[in-house]
């Protein structure tokens, strides 16, 4: 009795049915539809920082699912840079976190060019610059060989380890990863969104590299959303609401790995959680919506160049109280010049003064300005 479905006879045939799925895909695609347009119709200023909060997101996600955690600011550093997007005194950005973003953007920004096995390669070398992962030396740039026994999903402390899933013998990957390749590249009339949920699946059943599976897995499925699209855009993270669920990920993958070839469940839950990845977008992109309703509101009030980037500052989360004198600061001005912008915004309603006086008076957005 096979065990694994790589095992089975009729690998890599996955079936599914069409019919349990058809609402929930068609639920999905709206949704994934009305997010798009709503950002599309944001000014392209707004959605940069949309794509580049997005893009954050789904870098550090990603990598927390693998138990790696990276510096936020340098993430958003690497993405701002490679896109061509002004991001003035972020910090310089660590070889590891280029290489995840390398190969993420590569994945979303090119998502039109074909899968290949070089390109996949290339992946893995970039998120492996040193040779390591933590302090095991592994393969890099290349597909693992198996000479210190099958490659395995392992939990548990030594002596009492749990086997999750065994993967396909090495010797089988050319012809494995062939078969994923043509497939994924190939011609059809299977819609890109359940493509992604297959190809996230099939991608880490063949498991083809020493570590970094599931981050490779994650961006191919990217790929798959981006070409769902047809837009290098991203305005919600698959891998942020994955690692919400990260539980329910793994024991979904390991039900999947040892059942047949219908995969109806796996596509099910792959769906459920786009769709919840969908409601995460609206709370990380919140402040690019509150931004874009308050200039709607306030697009004929006559502010100066201070006040609209302060007021674009403290939208998007002012750190600490202002006061008059970091304005000064802040917008490089006279005390005097800081307090007569203030004192304008306050009689528009704009900001407020908050409670207290004297040397301790600051400001806040005013709600109703806010809302």
């Amino acid at each position: 009795m096979s065990e694994y479905v790589h095992q089975l006879p009729d690998w890599p045939q996955f079936t599914w049915d069409q019919h349990r799925l058809a609402g929930l895909l068609a639920a999905v695609r709206h949704r994934q539809g009305r997010l798009i347009g709503r950002m599309q119709a944001l000014g392209f200023a707004l959605r940069q920082e949309a794509v580049l909060q997005t893009l954050t997101e789904e870098v550090l996600k990603s990598s927390e699912i693998e138990g790696e955690v990276f510096d936020k600011e340098e993430v958003r550093s690497s993405i701002a840079h490679r896109l061509g997007i002004e991001a003035a005194g972020l910090p310089s950005v660590d070889r590891n976190v280029e290489g995840v973003v390398e190969m993420m953007l590569d994945a979303t920004q090119k998502f039109g060019e074909p899968l290949t096995s070089e390109r996949l390669l290339a992946w893995h070398a970039s998120l492996f610059p040193t040779g390591r992962s933590g302090m095991r030396k592994i393969l890099v740039g290349t597909w693992r060989d198996d000479r210190s026994g099958p490659m395995q999903v392992v939990s548990g402390a030594e002596g009492r380890e749990r086997v999750h899933y065994e993967a396909p013998a090495a010797a089988r990957l050319d012809v494995d990863i062939k078969a994923f390749l043509d497939w994924f590249n190939g011609e059809g009339d299977i819609d890109p969104v359940l493509k992604a949920a297959l190809a996230h699946l099939w991608f880490v059943t063949v498991h083809p590299f020493d570590d970094g599976n599931g981050r490779i897995a994650r961006a191919i499925a990217d790929m798959s959303l981006a070409r769902s699209e047809d837009s290098p855009q991203r305005f919600y993270s698959m891998s942020a609401q994955i690692r919400v669920e990260r539980k329910d990920y793994y024991d979904m993958l390991e039900a999947t790995q040892k059942a047949t070839l219908d995969v109806t469940s796996w596509i099910e839950w792959f769906l459920g959680c786009l769709d919840r990845a969908f409601e995460g977008a609206e709370k990380t992109l919140s402040s690019v919506f509150r931004r874009a309703e308050f200039w709607r509101t306030h697009a004929t009030v006559p502010l100066n160049d201070r006040q609209r980037d302060m007021i674009n500052r403290l939208l998007d989360g002012f750190d600490g109280k202002l006061s008059s004198s970091k304005w000064a600061t802040i917008e490089k001005c006279s005390p005097d010049t800081a307090l007569r912008d203030i004192v304008d915004l306050v009689e528009r309603r704009i900001l407020r003064k908050d409670e207290g006086g004297g040397r301790s008076t600051s400001y806040s957005l005013a709600k109703d300005a806010a809302e």
